[in-house]
């Protein structure tokens, strides 16, 4: 496998997920990686993404070499024949051509601008380290995409459902700033591929690209929407249609205990980082049917299985 970016690079994600909960039976298996390095490329701050992969390699016994671009790179030049005699110091070509001598396998975090749609969803510094990079490439989020969560997620929604086909519901919620749409387009996309029915809750303005949505129920009525789920993700996402823009007064958007009571058995899902009692309630949060940190743990063996068929 020569990249990681989308549920597209792999097909079907149902031999990844059962691969992954494998892995996390037995996590160890050092002899895999040894003597192979992992670069990893943050553009943008990082918890859980940066220490679950690194936790995933040194599990393969790979080596990790760690990156933040901005505070400890060059800047990076994108455009292909600019006259580099401006800010940037480094063009993106070489960059992506030396971390491919030096790494096995590259992970690249990437976030979007909010100011131009066309612009961020053409994955440029993504698409140019695939392009440049002799080795295989792992999105670590992308303008458009997280797929790293999406496979944590999946497997935690695997290991929980009591059901072959449970209702899953995908719910906006408010949040101080904008922020980009790549985990629930992502989300998405690898649940509607897994064969799940979703649907999506948000307010009006806030459709995801049906991109990433074809097949899925669109509702503007939360309640209606959650009812009976038996898991519901919540996330904050800026409009697609009036690309990179919030709303206020829509605080009433909140999971709160009380929209639970039509869902009693729902398992509640984020990807976190998660603002208390903005986005989700601290009751919800703390709550028996939080499944947060289960998804923060499946983080490791979701990148884990991913590593494993790339070298």
């Amino acid at each position: 496998m020569k990249k990681f970016t989308s549920v597209k690079d792999i097909g079907a994600p149902s031999g990844y997920i059962q691969e992954a909960i494998k892995i996390k039976k037995v996590p160890f298996t050092p002899e895999k990686g040894r003597g192979k390095t992992l670069g990893l490329l943050f553009f943008n701050p990082s918890l859980r993404t940066r220490m679950s992969t690194q936790k995933a390699a040194k599990n393969l016994g790979m080596d990790v070499m760690v990156l933040d671009i901005n505070e400890q790179g060059w800047k990076l030049e994108l455009e292909p024949g600019a006259v580099m005699d401006g800010s940037t110091q480094e063009h993106i070509q070489e960059a992506a051509a030396v971390m491919g001598l030096y790494c096995d396998v590259v992970g690249i975090r990437t976030f979007p601008a909010l100011k131009n749609a066309a612009e961020d969803y053409q994955e440029k510094v993504l698409n140019k380290f695939i392009q440049h990079c002799s080795s295989p490439v792992i999105s670590l989020e992308s303008a458009t995409r997280h797929p790293l969560q999406s496979l944590a997620d999946l497997m935690t929604i695997e290991e929980n459902k009591k059901v072959t086909r449970p209702k899953i519901v995908l719910t906006w919620a408010p949040h101080p700033k904008a922020l980009p749409q790549a985990v629930a387009n992502s989300f998405s996309e690898w649940v509607l591929e897994a064969g799940y029915d979703l649907t999506i809750a948000c307010p009006e303005g806030f459709e995801l690209s049906e991109q990433f949505t074809q097949g899925a129920t669109i509702s503007h009525h939360q309640p209606t929407a959650l009812a009976d789920a038996d898991f519901i993700y919540v996330k904050n996402w800026s409009s697609f249609k009036n690309y990179g823009q919030t709303k206020e007064g829509l605080d009433h958007w909140m999971l709160d205990a009380a929209k639970l009571e039509g869902c009693p058995d729902a398992k509640v899902m984020h990807c976190l980082p998660v603002r208390r009692n903005v986005v989700l309630s601290d009751g919800v949060l703390d709550g028996p049917n939080s499944l947060v940190l289960q998804q923060a743990e499946n983080r490791i063996y979701a990148a884990q299985a991913v590593l494993n068929n790339m070298i």
